[in-house]
């Protein structure tokens, strides 16, 4: 698998930097003037960043490779949420304003997206996204961003979207409010400072929410979500090696947004009446309770319900093969629901 990393500096009134990774197989460059080839965009869940897509899109790549896959790929491409990975390393100082300090949403994300959609064609990769067939992919907070950008002007035509264990309560937010304050609570309390990058590999390894990812997103993780600790540069800081990507400062921010599981449903529901729009869960409900898992799949009409077994909240970084299986199984329904218009 190929890939470039782009990073674009603040421009046109937008005052955070933007960084994002295309991925792609040599075979794909023969889809480059197709104009029915997708280009995937994928958003990450809170605290992790672009790369966690890696193993996932892998097992995509694979299946879309094969000589009777009904589809083709041009491209994918993954982008940091501004305060998180590469983006949040960038953007520290700027984070540190009243404008953005313990006041980073959900709807900050989509408009950094769409920042990026926009400008792609004058600078950097000049992709023109939209001549694209976009095909939005987005995971937790990933996919309340991807539907929030649904309903930014000027719009984006996507031709699909997935969402995969999205941080949505349609019956209103005080149903995730434990959840909230739990995930506020683990943002703060979790350890974020190591020597050196093998001993936060240790931890991830040992620690009981994380040591069940796969190895790929553990190696991924200590390579792109954990960065040079900044005070390690001075005499009195030598044992603070590295730091996580996204401070929990930041985490914590993201969990507090109160409009984020209830903002986008109108848009939901509307882009469920007029695209193909794919849910896929986990059996395990170790982060959003049962009933909102069922609150988000009643009353709308979804082109399709997975359900990926043995699988929690986190099933990009826990069976990010089978995941791929499901994308992949979602896009091909897709193509025969065209081929059926």
């Amino acid at each position: 698998m190929l890939e470039e990393a782009v990073t674009y500096a603040p421009s046109g009134g937008y005052p955070l930097y933007l960084t994002a990774k295309r991925y792609w197989l040599p075979a794909f460059d023969a889809h480059a003037r197709d104009p029915s080839a997708l280009t995937l965009l994928l958003l990450h869940a809170t605290s992790f960043h672009k790369e966690t897509w890696m193993p996932t899109l892998e097992a995509i790549f694979a299946l879309a490779s094969s000589a009777d896959s009904p589809f083709k790929i041009r491209e994918a491409w993954c982008l940091d949420c501004p305060n998180h990975g590469a983006s949040g390393q960038l953007n520290a100082t700027v984070l540190l304003q009243p404008e953005f300090f313990l006041n980073f949403s959900c709807e900050r994300y989509a408009q950094a997206i769409h920042h990026f959609l926009s400008i792609g064609p004058n600078e950097g990769a000049k992709v023109d996204f939209r001549k694209r067939n976009l095909v939005g992919i987005g995971h937790s907070l990933g996919g309340v961003a991807i539907t929030m950008l649904q309903a930014l002007e000027p719009r984006f035509p996507f031709s699909s979207l997935i969402l995969i264990e999205p941080l949505l309560s349609p019956a209103g937010s005080h149903h995730l409010r434990r959840l909230r304050e739990l995930l506020v609570k683990g943002a703060y309390e979790r350890r974020d400072v190591w020597a050196n990058r093998q001993l936060a590999m240790s931890a991830l390894q040992r620690r009981e929410r994380t040591k069940k990812w796969d190895p790929r997103i553990h190696k991924n993780f200590v390579e792109y979500g954990i960065v040079e600790h900044p005070g390690a540069k001075y005499p009195e800081g030598k044992y603070l090696g590295v730091t996580l990507a996204c401070s929990r400062d930041q985490e914590a921010a993201m969990y507090r947004d109160p409009d984020g599981a209830t903002k986008p449903m109108e848009t939901l529901n509307r882009i469920c009446r007029t695209l193909p729009v794919h849910l896929i869960l986990g059996s395990i409900y170790d982060f959003l309770p049962e009933r909102v898992h069922q609150a988000i799949i009643d009353g709308r009409p979804w082109t399709s319900v997975t359900t990926i077994e043995d699988a929690g909240h986190l099933i990009v970084q826990e069976v990010p093969d089978r995941l791929g299986k499901a994308i992949w199984d979602a896009l091909v329904m897709n193509t025969h629901l065209r081929s059926r218009l």
